[in-house]
C-alpha cells in the first residue's frame, strides 16, 4: 500500500483528491497538511511513500517545500499538482527533484497513473510538456523570469503577490538590506521598474 500525504492550502482541494484515491487498493491518503511546516512536521512524524505537493502553500512556495523534502528525504518521490501551467513551473520543479508535474485539470485516471508511477521510481510527465522540454534542450531561455535563481524567483512571486520587503525578509530569514538587493538584481534580470512591473508581469503570466 502506498501511504500518500497531500500538501495543498485548499482543503476542498484535499478533499477532492481523497474522494478519488478512496478505494483503491494500492494508494491510501495517510496525512494531509496546509502549509509548508505541516507538510515537513507529517512526515517526520508519519510513515510516507510519496508526497502531492502544490506549488502554493500558505507559508511556503512549493519549491522552498520540494528542496527541504529532497534534503531531508532524498529518495522520497513527489508529485507536483498545481492550477499553474506546465510551461511556467515544470523545469523548475523537477530541477528541484520533483518526480512528476501535473495540471489539477486533469482528469482522475491520468493521477492515479501518475502516482503508481512515480511509487514505483519513475517519472511522470505529459507529452506536452515532453514536447517543450525537448525544444528548450541546447536553447537559452528568453523568458524573462526564467532568468531568475530559485532564490530570486521565490522572492519575485512574493513581491509579486503583494507582500513589502520586510515581510519577506521575516518569512524567508534574511534582512530587510538582502530582500532589496534581491528586488535590484530581479528588477536588472527581468528589465523591469519597479514593484507594480513585477505584479504586473505575474499577472500577465500566470505566476500568482
Amino acid at each position: 500500500m502506498i501511504r500518500i500525504l497531500i500538501a495543498d492550502d485548499h482543503a476542498i482541494v484535499r478533499e477532492g483528491l481523497k474522494q478519488i484515491l478512496s478505494g483503491l487498493p494500492d494508494l491510501t491518503v495517510k496525512a494531509e497538511a496546509d502549509s509548508g511546516y505541516e507538510a515537513i512536521r507529517q512526515l517526520e512524524s508519519e510513515e510516507i511513500d510519496l508526497v502531492i505537493l502544490d506549488i502554493n502553500l500558505g507559508d511556503q512556495s512549493g519549491l522552498e517545500v520540494l528542496k527541504q523534502i529532497k534534503q531531508q528525504w532524498p529518495h522520497m518521490p513527489v508529485l507536483i499538482l498545481t492550477m499553474h501551467s506546465e510551461k511556467q513551473y515544470a523545469t523548475r520543479m523537477l530541477k528541484a527533484g520533483a518526480a512528476g508535474f501535473l495540471n489539477k485539470g486533469s482528469v482522475s485516471e491520468e493521477l492515479v497513473a501518475a502516482l503508481r508511477k512515480i511509487a514505483k521510481g519513475g517519472r511522470y510527465i505529459t507529452e506536452s510538456l515532453a514536447e517543450q522540454l525537448v525544444m528548450d534542450i541546447g536553447q537559452k531561455s528568453d523568458i524573462p523570469h526564467e532568468r531568475l535563481s530559485d532564490r530570486e524567483f521565490e522572492i519575485f512571486r512574493l513581491i509579486a503577490a503583494g507582500h513589502k520587503n520586510k515581510e519577506i525578509a521575516t518569512e524567508l530569514f534574511l534582512s530587510e538590506k538582502t530582500v532589496s538587493t534581491y528586488q535590484s538584481r530581479i528588477l536588472e534580470k527581468m528589465n523591469l521598474v519597479n514593484r507594480s512591473a513585477i505584479i504586473h508581469y505575474a499577472i500577465e503570466n500566470n505566476l500568482i
